[in-house]
């Protein structure tokens, strides 16, 4: 462009061919000069100022960090933070504008003068970090929950069994006023045969899914269903967080969309909605749901046996105590001295009798070594449903 207005176009003209503004052309052409071309810096420049003009002088940087020093070491009462320096410097040098307390404070930031140690945040472990196949989208997990003590107006007090799955999202949503242990398997047992068998299914440890906690050795009836359709059980650690996120998500989304979004005459017009709700809900989530693990068809005629011995595997996710042990089935099993408080992944083989214990962590969660194998024979003895 300069080179075409030295040899007499007009700027104008030259802005035209080349499709840029006549400001532009003028700028390049006032850059130029009368230098010769390959003498002419041609590197961009910022639009602004070469030095910010609000920039804080270098030497009242440093008397800053070293009134910090000196204040560090002779203070007698021990402070020399930001606000200390200010004062401070008020009293020893009144000529001087000083910056505000905020300003010294980023000197202190920018000269590494702070003592503070800023949290270092790692990336979150992949869903289902503590089941090896779920991590690697190999298998399945269906979370289920109950949602406690919501109440119609004018009407009764009622809970929400909700359930959805890790991979593919796949949810759904019962409501009653009375959940028991019956009334779980027969939500659960409908919902899988709707949509089939998944490879795990995971629950608190609420007495309503894992048993009575009074006794030893006790396999509830929810955990009996799900052996008996070749379901692995998983039951989160205690007062652990993380574990049931995908459900508590959920159930603040059903909350948010369905509940607290209409008034609702009665549990039966509620439940309605909530189906609405669930179906667009499955409709929106189609593509995620036919990417995640494939799940297993449920069976024609399924035998349930409840009160046979139960067969399969039960996880038991738990954080040791100060002395390595862990406990679940109402027993304290050693692990590991040298693994306190950690979490720890508890596989109860019901056909082979044995308990296996895996180190879990979640910064490194595809090493999961085998910490411990111990016998373990569940007591045969009569159950009532």
């Amino acid at each position: 462009m300069v080179s075409a207005v030295r040899s007499g176009e007009s700027q104008r003209s030259v802005a035209r061919r080349f499709g840029v503004s006549l400001l532009t052309v003028q700028r390049w052409v006032t850059r130029a000069g009368d230098h010769p071309l390959d003498q002419v810096d041609w590197s961009d420049r910022t639009s602004g100022a070469p030095v910010p003009v609000n920039r804080t002088d270098p030497d009242l940087e440093r008397l800053v960090v070293e009134t910090r020093h000196r204040l560090k070491t002779e203070s007698v009462l021990g402070e020399y933070g930001a606000e200390a320096i200010s004062q401070e410097l008020k009293v020893t040098h009144p000529e001087l504008s000083l910056p505000s307390t905020r300003t010294i404070g980023r000197i202190l930031e920018r000269q590494g003068a702070l003592d503070g140690k800023y949290r270092i945040r790692r990336p979150p472990p992949p869903p289902g970090w503590y089941l090896p196949p779920v991590m690697m989208r190999q298998a399945e997990l269906d979370q289920f929950d109950l949602v406690e003590d919501l109440k119609i107006k004018d009407g009764p007090i009622f809970k929400v069994m909700t359930g959805v799955s890790l991979r593919g999202g796949l949810a759904m949503a019962q409501t009653g006023q009375r959940f028991t242990a019956q009334r779980i398997r027969q939500s659960i047992l409908a919902h899988w045969q709707e949509v089939g068998l998944p490879n795990y299914v995971q629950f608190d440890n609420d007495t309503i899914f894992q048993g009575p906690h009074q006794h030893t050795d006790v396999i509830g009836s929810v955990t009996r269903l799900c052996l008996n359709l070749g379901v692995i059980v998983v039951f989160t650690p205690p007062r652990e967080t993380g574990f049931q996120a995908a459900i508590e998500r959920f159930n603040g989304l059903w909350q948010s969309k369905v509940w607290n979004r209409y008034h609702h005459p009665s549990l039966r017009a509620l439940q309605e909605r909530s189906d609405r709700y669930i179906a667009a809900h499955r409709c929106r989530n189609a593509q995620r749901q036919e990417s995640a693990p494939p799940r297993h068809p449920f069976p024609e005629n399924p035998v349930i046996d409840l009160k046979a011995m139960p067969q399969g595997t039960v996880i038991y996710l738990r954080r040791t105590t100060d002395a390595g042990q862990v406990t679940f089935l109402g027993h304290d099993f050693p692990v590991d001295p040298d693994w306190p408080r950690r979490l720890v992944r508890c596989e109860v083989d019901l056909k082979e009798h044995h308990i296996r214990f895996y180190r879990l962590r979640r910064r490194e969660p595809t090493e999961q070594p085998l910490m411990k194998e111990i016998p373990y024979h569940l007591p045969k003895r009569s159950f009532r449903i």
